[in-house]
């Protein structure tokens, strides 16, 4: 981009991603829809939410009905938690555009089954196979996003992958509630969508080529040219990021998970305004994903930053007294977290080489998930002991500022270590 000014990074596996053309309709096909797959597994998270109440009382004589049918919603993410690593594996050994193709055809077989199914529990197991693909899909195309761009234009692509992400969920929620009123297995339909991607898919995303510049590995099994067995898959390199990163998926889901019964607490029950504060939430998000794209500073100086904004809006949430107030809290921390999560997706993507990273990239999107998975019982488990959601809230912020803080120190020591390698004998 003329006159933008490039991230600071000396890493190398900016310079491997391979070139691919940046105009014309091809790329912005391309783009198109390696963002519409990223908001598949969005899909499966948020869309049957409105009609968990008529499910649960199509299934009420049956055993733990009550238990089972929320599972229905939240079973994808724990399966895609668990299983995006598993899914880097494969992305690594039979390539990217291949399992994307594959998995973008399954997840409407699987999506589509409650539509024929009788038993809730065969519904649960189609909903975990949802998963399965969602940890495919995420992965290839977050994998396939680094394989394509690299720097500023790396950068930007990741932070839209989160714009569409957050935007989509808001959508579905809406699509949902829309379907649901002719119906609880209505919604259902919508993933056939992934019937129409898959195809294109098929036909407008290019292959990685054969070797990754510069280190001579193939796209398919990550093998050095000549040598016999892949170099191991350093994993401690990531494990400081997606133990933050873990943090950080507990941190972006708070929002859109607890917003209806914090705003429920107040007093507000009317489904148009809970829905109008979620939107502007929403929102938020998106405007931090943008913001995120102009800053000209490494993912790491970043993160203390973000966290810290996200701390100070669960900090006005915990207090607020009335709806406005709640809104305007929400509003600040979703504006942090839309900067937080390409901030450590970019940050994860800059450790990893071309043979590594469907790997790395499924451990990432397995923290994530992960962090996504436990959100709701983290604050289930608080509650209790502070009096009620709000106070719950007011916890996690001061756990987020802490964490903030301590990211600023060791960034300031990190800093003080390298100014006194660069100039022996001087004061850091």
């Amino acid at each position: 981009m003329p006159g933008s000014v490039p991230l600071p990074s000396t890493r190398a596996e900016d310079a491997e991603a391979p070139p691919v053309a940046v105009t014309g309709p091809g790329h912005a096909l391309r783009v198109a829809l390696l963002m519409a797959g990223s908001c598949l597994p969005v899909l499966g998270a948020v869309l049957i939410a409105p009609v968990l109440p008529r499910m649960e009382d199509h299934f009420a004589s049956a055993t733990g009905a009550k238990a089972l049918v929320p599972l229905a919603l939240t079973v994808p993410a724990l399966a895609l938690a668990l299983l995006a690593p598993f899914a880097g594996v494969i992305v690594d050994r039979l390539g990217r555009k291949r399992l994307l193709v594959v998995a973008t055809a399954l997840y409407a077989l699987f999506g589509t089954a409650p539509l024929w199914l009788d038993s809730l529990v065969a519904i649960i197991a189609s909903r975990v196979l949802v998963g399965v693909t969602e940890a495919a899909i995420m992965t290839c195309c977050t994998t396939l996003i680094g394989d394509y761009y690299s720097g500023r234009q790396r950068v930007r692509y990741l932070a839209l992958q989160t714009m569409c992400a957050s935007a989509s969920a808001t959508a579905f929620l809406l699509l949902g509630g829309a379907a649901g009123a002719a119906g609880w297995r209505v919604p259902f339909w919508v993933y056939a969508v992934s019937l129409l991607l898959a195809p294109l898919m098929a036909v407008a995303l290019p292959s990685p080529p054969p070797r990754a510049k510069g280190d001579g590995r193939t796209a398919a099994d990550g093998l050095p040219a000549g040598a016999k067995r892949p170099r191991p898959f350093r994993r401690r390199r990531l494990a400081g990021i997606c133990a933050l990163t873990f943090f950080g998926g507990t941190v972006f889901y708070t929002v859109p998970v607890e917003m209806a019964y914090l705003l429920d607490d107040l007093g507000v029950q009317n489904s148009g305004v809970v829905g109008l504060a979620t939107a502007v939430a929403s929102a938020a998000t998106v405007a931090g994903a943008v913001l995120f794209t102009r800053l000209r500073r490494s993912p790491e100086t970043v993160w203390p930053m973000v966290l810290g904004l996200c701390a100070v809006g669960f900090g006005v949430m915990c207090l607020a007294g009335n709806a406005p107030l709640l809104v305007a809290g929400a509003v600040l921390n979703c504006l942090g977290t839309g900067m937080l999560l390409p901030a450590l997706l970019t940050g994860a993507m800059s450790r990893l080489a071309f043979a590594d990273r469907g790997r790395g990239t499924g451990l990432w999107t397995a923290a994530f998930f992960g962090g996504e998975f436990v959100c709701p019982l983290v604050l289930l488990a608080v509650e209790p002991a502070v009096g009620g959601l709000a106070g719950a809230v007011g916890v996690l912020g001061l756990v987020t500022g802490v964490v903030a803080v301590g990211l600023w120190a060791a960034g300031r020591i990190r800093a003080g270590e390298a100014g006194t390698r660069a100039v022996p004998g001087q004061p850091a």
